[in-house]
């Protein structure tokens, strides 16, 4: 048998086989088996655990600044659940101190402004915030008569009215972020929040707390 023979016949069958593991590729990918759908369903429910966004928030009765992270999700992101990390200097106190605090914010809508611009104008929700130390408690101490405090001082929860502005970044100049959002909320806690409906002479600089923040959208 002649070489050039041989190399038709070798190349022919080198073209065949290729051709069926193509054909087999395919096949897998248009019907995935059922471990491929396990797994599709498992890296998914993964990937919706990475953050899709952080925040720096300056006051709000969660610390002098606090650093977090969080997601966004429902139809239009108008939901976000945060998570936060602060600190309280230590003033007149002994040493600074830690806070910890868990966010959930709702924006019912958005409106767009123009080149990039984009604003909520109505922000809201509620958060719970703890500072750590030995200091604070969650239930009242045996030097106190019993009921003499109604709240702990270790937990507060807060409610928060607010407003944004979001700068869409252009897409050729996105390097970590593709938006930046600046914000203000006016919050009070529920001790304040009861001091200001038992006592008429407290007026709303006394329960009212006013902070600022940005929000980078990372996803």
């Amino acid at each position: 048998m002649k070489w050039s023979t041989i190399k038709y016949i070798l190349a022919g069958m080198l073209f065949i086989l290729c051709g069926q593991e193509i054909a087999a590729q395919d096949s897998i990918c248009s019907h995935p088996t059922k471990y491929d759908k396990r797994v599709h369903r498992y890296r998914c429910h993964w990937e919706k655990l990475i953050p899709t966004h952080t925040k720096i928030q300056f006051a709000g009765n969660m610390g002098l600044l606090s650093f977090g992270t969080g997601w966004d999700y429902g139809k239009k992101n108008q939901w976000e659940t945060d998570i936060f990390l602060g600190f309280i200097p230590k003033y007149q106190s002994k040493r600074t101190k830690i806070t910890m605090t868990l966010k959930q914010n709702y924006m019912p809508w958005s409106l767009e402004l123009g080149k990039g611009f984009s604003t909520e104008p109505l922000s809201c929700g509620l958060y719970f915030n703890t500072v750590f130390g030995d200091q604070f408690w969650v239930h009242e101490p045996d030097r106190y008569p019993k009921g003499y405090y109604g709240f702990s001082s270790r937990i507060r929860s807060h409610i928060f009215l607010g407003q944004r502005l979001t700068y869409d970044i252009d897409p050729q100049r996105r390097y970590t972020a593709k938006s930046i959002t600046v914000f203000y909320e006016l919050s009070t806690c529920d001790f304040h929040l009861i001091s200001a409906v038992t006592n008429r002479y407290l007026r709303p600089k006394d329960y009212l707390s006013l902070s600022f923040g940005i929000k980078l959208q990372l996803l």
